[in-house]
């Protein structure tokens, strides 16, 4: 069985609703995986817009969530999960808000992707002090079983 992520709340390559951005409740959707790899020690997620701020003219990719060390067992996090739901099954790292928590998408111009990657580690990582998306992806090279990604879009009406 493959590693795949997927949300209740929209499809792969299909829009994101707006509750789950800054044009409505600002929560994380709820997300659920399967097909976690053996010998998976550890899971990882960031989400990403790679658009930013212009996906005519991209010129950064502006991180939403950082989350890492969820145990293996974990099959879901659930809608408006956040860092203080989260914190006694797994560390948070800071969004480019400077935030511990979700940040949903609000795009200034155009149609943005969002993706969503779970990592499957072969490791349990050591307290990374709330690690930028930059930081967590630099300590999991090389400890990467697996990825599991789920891309939605979104525009701002």
């Amino acid at each position: 069985m493959s590693f795949k992520l997927i949300s209740s709340a929209f499809e792969h390559g299909a829009a994101i609703p707006s509750v789950y951005t800054c044009d409505g409740d600002d929560v994380s959707p709820p997300l659920s995986w399967s097909g976690i790899p053996e010998g998976t020690r550890s899971l990882a997620l960031l989400v990403d817009d790679p658009d930013a701020p212009d996906p005519a003219a991209p010129k950064m990719v502006w991180v939403h969530w950082v989350l890492y060390n969820l145990p293996p067992s974990t099959r879901e996090l659930v809608r408006a999960a956040d860092s203080e739901d989260l914190t006694s099954v797994a560390r948070h790292g800071l969004n480019d808000w400077k935030r511990p928590d979700y940040g949903g998408p609000c795009p200034p111009i155009g149609r943005h992707r969002y993706f969503f990657k779970l990592y499957a580690l072969d490791t349990e990582l050591p307290d990374l002090e709330e690690p930028t998306g930059p930081a967590l992806e630099r300590a999991i090279e090389g400890h990467i079983l697996a990825t599991a990604t789920l891309m939605g879009t979104y525009e701002r009406g």
